[in-house]
């Protein structure tokens, strides 16, 4: 006879705390917000497309990028979401919005927070600029958020 047994569950949140290498890339990439407020770009020679973030190796072609090109500080809103619910690590008190901005410049779209408006007012396609810290240090938090060009 074999008895019914209840399942045990378990839940408990943990933070991990770790160190994280930029690789060489990603290094140069973060260097340039941080010193130059540039947002530099790895452009593929062989099927010409830009990613931003930069990237060592093309998603297409896996190509090997070693071309860097600038890309505009303004975009275009690809996608967005309001986030509602705190977390420790989250960068703002919520609601806040975070959203997919491609570049003019680039082919891919960066993700980042997006500020100064009111979430209501958002739209897919709007304009945006990014609007850079006055103290850098080499994050992608140095470009402090995205903003509507009206």
């Amino acid at each position: 006879m074999s008895a019914e047994l209840e399942p045990v569950v378990h839940s408990k949140t943990r933070l991990w705390k770790y160190r994280h290498y930029a690789g060489p890339v990603r290094s140069k990439f973060l260097a340039e917000l941080r010193d130059n407020k540039r947002i530099m770009g790895t452009k593929c020679p062989v099927c010409n497309r830009v990613y931003l973030p930069a990237r060592p190796t093309c998603f297409v072609c896996f190509g090997q990028l070693y071309e860097w090109v600038e890309v505009s500080n303004k975009g275009t809103l690809v996608t967005y979401t309001v986030v509602h619910q705190k977390e420790p690590t989250y960068p703002l008190d919520t609601p806040f919005v975070y959203g997919i901005v491609r570049l003019d410049g680039a082919d891919t779209g960066l993700a980042h927070i997006i500020s100064e408006v009111d979430p209501e007012h958002l739209r897919i396609g709007m304009r945006l600029e990014a609007v850079f810290k006055e103290e850098r240090q080499g994050s992608i938090l140095d470009i402090k958020y995205f903003r509507p060009l009206y």
